[in-house]
């Protein structure tokens, strides 16, 4: 096999010239058995006629109740559903597409699970060799058409038996091989008329199908305490996206201090310290306590504080990494990668009672002037939004890309214990499909589940919201920060060019994205129920209610005074820290 960053190994599995041709729904038949052999529970089908035989044999599969069948319309919300499916359940999902077009517009959630390491399959029907380069309908060309984002690409020719090739993408979606991740696979079906059943075929008897929830409560775990023969260090814990409970059980085990993202799932317990990427500068090379070393667990996305502490030529830097990972190339990190936990215990060392106590002195100091600032404001903000939703969900929690998860992550307060299950689309950060992604993980965790998001991620993928008739609905709430437009843009280098006035609207037109659009109008066309608040009270309210189904709760503000507020806020963390660190 290759690695996730080499070319996709290319199978044309012919079958031999002695075997039987097979018909269209045998061998579709053949591919589901073998794909619910390998643990496929969920399959996720966008309608056409090419991929008719396999919709035909995943109908039986479903009437018999031995797999969930879910169908969307448009392929990317099918391509992010599926991915959402996946990174709930832990287990392979597929999603079905017909020829064409159909197959390219999986391509963002190909790429996101790529560098995400999901195991998606993507099953994309296609037309026999002798249509190919034809001309004929809907025929392109589909082998290997996502490249180097998938673990492995098989094209499986019309009358042949998929059912070693399918094994083999089985194998590489979910890390069978060694020293490859999972990740993404297109299994490329070929296949000849007929393509639906004969007359004398009908569906089996519907049996119920025995659903399972699978476990995706927050975990916690516990290491030894670090011993008393290893070094004291001014070493700091970072968790990155999907770090895990390890990273907390390290940091609590050497006396560390915890910095960590809300995506890490290790932002809680008693060294978690919240607003961390303000209080970095203050650690810096001139400080009276300057930080020697960092460990890291998981992948840092969120801020430039904590790249530009990575790129700190006096701090040695390590990388937890104990299994093979999608989202880098071996020898591009600086960090030096460890396999073992006592390898990384020798590394960073134990950490002295005054140095944790600093850093939890100074991180409260932070979080009490942050939350000074906050309070001060009559209108719903961004940070304050971040703060409240992260504070009062419960179950599951999609935090969108762009400024929602970094609102969360600048003023989220760390709990004691863990409340939620939090996920992210952070492999490529993308703000599509997000909708989608939310819906399939509160379907495959089965638990009501929270997505925040910024207007033009939700508008991103409106279509998500579409649900056909009889589909079942997730208990989804959805929080959209709704400033009519693209804040983030604001607090980087664009906000100062807008300031300056050299640039005129463009700033605001080009990046900014400005729209009228109504949302409660939006969401009554999709039949969800909607609220509208402008006050971090109102939503204090919104989200005490219980999830039901599907609801949009509206947070309106302004945007435009985004880029003050948090310099106000910089500066009153600022003097709160240097006054407790000047003691």
């Amino acid at each position: 096999m290759t690695s996730p960053n080499e070319p996709a190994p290319h199978a044309s599995p012919d079958a031999p010239d002695s075997a039987p041709e097979l018909g269209a729904l045998a061998a579709a038949r053949i591919a589901v058995e073998i794909l619910l052999g390998g643990g496929v529970q969920h399959v996720v089908l966008s309608p056409g006629s090419r991929s008719a035989p396999m919709a035909y044999a995943l109908a039986e599969a479903s009437a018999e109740g031995r797999v969930e069948l879910l169908v969307r319309i448009d392929e990317r919300a099918a391509g992010f559903t599926a991915l959402g499916l996946a990174l709930s359940t832990g287990s392979p999902v597929a999603v079905l597409t017909t020829s064409g077009t159909a197959v390219g517009n999986l391509l963002p959630a190909v790429m996101e699970a790529n560098h995400a390491a999901v195991p998606l399959i993507v099953l994309s029907a296609d037309r026999p060799e002798e249509l190919r380069g034809t001309g004929a309908n809907q025929t392109t060309i589909q082998p290997d058409l996502f490249g180097e984002q998938v673990r492995f690409a098989a094209d499986i020719p019309a009358g042949s038996n998929p059912e070693r090739a399918i094994q083999t993408g089985l194998s590489a979606a979910t890390g069978a091989f060694p020293e490859l991740p999972p990740g993404p696979v297109q299994l490329n079906l070929a296949f000849r008329d007929p393509l639906v059943p004969a007359p004398e075929e009908a569906l089996p008897g519907a049996v119920e199908r025995q659903r399972y929830r699978i476990g995706t409560e927050p975990l916690v775990m516990n290491l030894p305490p670090a011993a008393d023969a290893l070094p004291e260090r001014r070493t700091v814990v970072l968790a990155g996206h999907d770090a895990g409970p390890v990273a907390e059980a390290f940091a609590r085990a050497h006396n560390l201090p915890l910095l960590a993202e809300p995506s890490s799932n290790s932002r809680f317990g008693p060294n978690a310290v919240g607003p961390y990427r303000l209080l970095l500068e203050h650690f810096g090379p001139e400080s009276d306590q300057p930080i020697e070393r960092v460990v890291l667990f998981g992948r840092p996305t969120l801020s430039r504080p904590v790249a530009a502490l990575l790129a700190r030529a006096d701090v040695q830097a390590a990388l937890y990494q104990p299994v093979p990972v999608a989202w880098y190339e071996p020898g591009r990190r600086t960090e030096l990668p460890l396999e073992s936990l006592a390898d990384l215990a020798d590394f960073a060392g134990r950490g002295t009672a005054a140095w944790l106590d600093t850093w939890l002195l100074a991180g409260s100091a932070a979080q009490h002037a942050l939350d000074g600032v906050l309070s001060a404001e009559a209108a719903a903000t961004g940070p304050a939004v971040g703060s409240l939703v992260w504070k009062h969900t419960r179950g599951q929690l999609l935090l969108g890309s762009s400024n929602g998860i970094r609102d969360v992550d600048l003023a989220g307060l760390p709990a004691p214990d863990p409340a939620a299950t939090v996920y992210a689309n952070r492999g490529l950060a993308g703000i599509d499909g997000t909708i989608s992604t939310a819906t399939g993980i509160a379907l495959g965790g089965r638990q009501e589940t929270t997505v925040l998001l910024g207007d033009v991620t939700f508008l991103h993928d409106a279509g998500g919201l579409l649900l056909g008739a009889g589909e079942e609905e997730p208990q989804l709430r959805i929080v959209v920060l709704n400033d009519s437009g693209g804040a983030i843009f604001g607090l980087l280098e664009h906000g100062a060019v807008e300031e300056g006035g050299r640039y005129g609207d463009a700033v605001e037109r080009l990046f900014g994205t400005p729209h009228s659009v109504d949302i409660a109008a939006l969401a009554a066309a999709y039949g969800v129920g909607h609220s509208r608040v402008t006050t971090t009270a109102g939503l204090v309210e919104a989200l005490a209610q219980p999830v039901s189904g599907r609801s949009i709760v509206e947070v309106r503000t302004d945007r435009h005074g985004l880029r003050a507020l948090h310099s106000r806020i910089k500066d009153a963390v600022a003097a709160a820290v240097g006054g407790v660190l000047a003691r």
